[in-house]
């Protein structure tokens, strides 16, 4: 798009009407310790030369890398159909539905995203206006405060410290007390979280699989939040959800989840999607926007906006959050990738993906020095120790084309050597095959 900057003539005038006479009385309140250093920017180029640039900035990133990085984000295949729906116009150019009888295909869309989400993670309710998995977390945590009125949040070590960063840094001026409950080799510390819940507690925040891949069932854990009037928030992996036991089922309060795995690829931090959904008694906690179903007075079907409690709705002090926003493209993308895969592709995905995650794991604990730290049973995702530093090891390899997993030790101190890898149905047999020869190699 050309850009016409204003002329001199136009600049004096808007300086007139203002009543000041030149720029640098117009920031004259702003102290010259907080100004720009300067303002001299390179010469512009012409939309050619803008596209040439940027092609060959592009074509420096590496793309045909074979990546074994997980750690909360994972390459799973797309359908084509996932963008041949969602690019069309309709969908794409769409944003907020507050005119009902103007948004039917958008508040349709959000409906059955929101039914298949539930059904997905066994819960009663959710929403799509959530940023991320971090934010729903947070969003989660305060759910349970404003419910119970309580301050103190009890967390596993074991989940996502990427999320836990998140938390630190939304509840920072917030009067919120952490209770972290350390991990036990990669495992979930369920009898140290449940002696840490006590009367005080807000919420219990853990997460299945947890950020070592290790699976759990919680359905205790949630039992003793439920004797002490604690609300329990899980944070799930979508796909897995199709083989493992539902935060439903193990009786959560609160669901969480971060959707890139449904539909989004992975490019450069985004687009992410939080998803959230909860039991009907926390529902009127829940932030962002639920759409319902109803009939007009001719008995015709229509979709409307049955929940929204942000502060553009409702008097500020009583909004639920003034951080969401409308995610419904991700949504869709999130529910025609369901779809497009149905209840036994998603299962499929999911098997193939952890079956590759254990041949992975066999194969990678063969060679000298690596072993298991992750114990019990995993999904497509698991920690080894290495006998060197992982940060060397991924060097090593990621020159060669092959990146070979997250360094734990970036979050946790005293695991340098540990190193985090994930598997996907996109991940074949010969890419672990040459995996495993090439970590060998590096560790002699």
């Amino acid at each position: 798009m050309p850009y016409v900057p204003h002329t001199d003539d136009e600049v004096r005038d808007m300086l007139a009407t203002i009543g000041v006479d030149s720029i640098e009385d117009l920031f004259a309140e702003i102290s010259s310790d907080m100004r720009p250093a300067s303002f001299d920017m390179p010469e512009g180029l012409s939309e050619m030369d803008v596209l040439t640039k940027l092609e060959a900035m592009a074509a420096r990133n590496a793309t045909d890398r074979v990546s074994f990085l997980g750690a909360g984000f994972y390459d799973h295949y797309i359908p084509a159909a996932v963008d041949a729906l969602t690019m069309r116009g309709e969908f794409y150019t769409a944003y907020t539905p507050y005119q009902p009888e103007a948004s039917q295909g958008t508040l349709q869309a959000i409906f059955e995203y929101q039914t298949a989400i539930t059904r997905l993670l066994g819960m009663e309710c959710a929403n799509a206006s959530v940023y991320d998995g971090g934010t729903a977390l947070y969003e989660a945590l305060m759910m349970a405060v404003r419910k119970t009125k309580r301050r103190k949040i009890v967390v596993s070590e074991a989940l996502n410290p990427i999320y836990r960063v998140m938390l630190a840094s939304y509840t920072s001026n917030l009067d919120i007390e952490f209770v972290t409950v350390p991990h036990k080799d990669g495992q979930t510390d369920i009898e140290g979280l449940k002696a840490a819940i006590d009367g005080e507690t807000a919420a219990l925040l853990v997460q299945n699989p947890n950020f070592f891949g290790s699976i759990n069932d919680f359905t205790e854990l949630f039992n003793a939040c439920r004797e002490n009037k604690a609300v329990s928030v899980i944070s799930s992996y979508p796909v897995l959800q199709t083989l493992l036991k539902t935060p439903g089922d193990m009786g959560a309060d609160i669901a969480v989840a971060e959707g890139q795995s449904l539909g989004l690829p992975l490019s450069f931090g985004g687009p992410y999607l939080g998803i959230m959904t909860c039991t009907k008694k926390m529902v009127r906690q829940m932030p962002g926007r639920i759409v319902g179903r109803t009939e007009d007075s001719e008995g015709r079907t229509g979709y409307v906006l049955t929940l929204q409690a942000r502060e553009q709705h409702i008097r500020r002090q009583k909004a639920t959050s003034n951080i969401c926003s409308n995610q419904s493209l991700c949504a869709l993308r999130a529910l025609v990738h369901m779809c497009a895969l149905g209840e036994m592709g998603l299962k499929r995905a999911a098997r193939v993906s952890v079956e590759r995650a254990h041949v992975c794991a066999e194969r990678l604990t063969a060679i000298d020095g690596v072993e298991m730290l992750t114990k019990g049973p995993f999904g497509n995702e698991f920690a080894v120790t290495l006998p060197i530093n992982a940060y060397e090891a991924i060097a090593r390899l990621t020159e060669r084309g092959y990146v070979p997993g997250f360094p734990l030790g970036r979050y946790y101190k005293d695991l340098e050597n540990g190193l985090l890898v994930a598997c996907t149905e996109k991940t074949s047999e010969e890419q672990i095959g040459i995996f495993a020869e090439m970590l060998k190699g590096a560790l002699k």
